[in-house]
């Protein structure tokens, strides 16, 4: 099979996902436990918010990986419909994949919001580089 080196950045963000997809369930479920919140009690997000603060930055997190990761998808599978073979994106999707992790990390631990800022603003340029960077070369071809 031949390699192709934007695939393990995408799976590092697809794995990002899942892990933080545990950690919520795990907190959430202690908290319910911990808390004797019945689960029917929360049964949608408004009441999940109120009744469940220990775990809501986790659970906002992983909603938080379903919004401008998605451009992060589109690019890295376009470029690879596309074919295009250029070490500046591959660079870029490495650089875009950890700062979500950090991202990930610092929303889910101590959660200081001008941190976790700067670290999404920076994966925010860092991916309109990479969008930057396939656009011209979907242009120039």
């Amino acid at each position: 099979m031949y390699f192709k080196p934007l695939l393990l950045p995408l799976l590092a963000q697809v794995a990002l996902t899942f892990v933080v997809t545990s950690a919520m369930y795990r907190k959430r479920i202690a908290e319910m436990k911990t808390k004797r919140i019945h689960p029917q009690s929360v049964d949608i997000r408004a009441n999940s918010t109120t009744a469940l603060r220990d775990s809501a930055s986790t659970s906002d997190n992983l909603a938080n990986l379903f919004e401008f990761p998605v451009l992060f998808y589109t690019a890295i599978l376009l470029t690879l419909v596309l074919m295009v073979q250029d070490m500046v994106i591959v660079a870029l999707a490495w650089t875009f994949v950890m700062s979500r992790w950090i991202h990930s990390f610092v929303h889910i631990t101590y959660n200081r919001v001008m941190h976790r800022f700067m670290v999404f603003i920076f994966s925010t340029l860092v991916l309109f580089a990479l969008w930057t960077r396939l656009g011209w070369i979907i242009i120039q071809s």
